[in-house]
This record gives structure tokens, sequence and C-alpha cells, in this order.
């Protein structure tokens, strides 16, 4: 799904314009990623977290040289699913059981 596709789901949901579904989307994407360059974490029930991770440094390889590169240290999203979300994508086949 696209930014484009989400923006026309939110505008379908009520009485909107797209211009109101645009910003709907870019407040909440603006929202998400304000919180994560503040160090905090986002947390929607049934549905994930969002959080940043450490890396730590390290010594990498140009694949096309093959010369050792130094990689710095960096923070980078991560996105960890809820159960119910894990459920839904996965559900359980009765069945086989």
């Amino acid at each position: 799904m696209t930014k484009a596709e989400l923006v026309e789901k939110v505008t379908q949901l009520g009485d909107l314009t797209r211009r109101d579904g645009e910003i709907i989307v870019d407040v909440l994407f603006d929202s998400v990623i304000g919180a994560l360059k503040s160090g905090d974490k986002i947390e929607i029930r049934g549905f994930g977290s969002f959080r940043t991770r450490q890396r730590n440094p390290r010594i990498g390889r140009n694949p096309k040289t093959g010369a050792k590169v130094e990689v710095p240290a960096k923070k980078v999203p991560y996105f960890k699913p809820a159960k119910e979300l894990r459920d839904l994508i996965n559900p359980k086949d009765d069945a086989k059981s």
C-alpha cells in the first residue's frame, strides 16, 4: 500500500476531502517520526510498537573493491508487531490438529 492509497482509504471513511485525508496521514507520520527522533517509543495496542535501536560501529567491506570501510554507530528504527497483528497475519489452522 502506498501513501496515496492510505490517504484514499482515510478519505473514504468519513465525509472528508482528499486534502483532509492527506493532513491526517501526514500528522500521523510526523508524530511517529518526531517521537522516534526524540528517543520516545510509540505503542499502538493491537498493532505494534515503534522504537529505535542502537547499532554499534563496525568494520564493513566495500563489495566492489573488497576494501575495509568503517561503519559508524547509528540509531535505526525498529517495529515489533503486536500479538494480535501476528495472529491476524498468521491464523492458526485448527483443521490440522
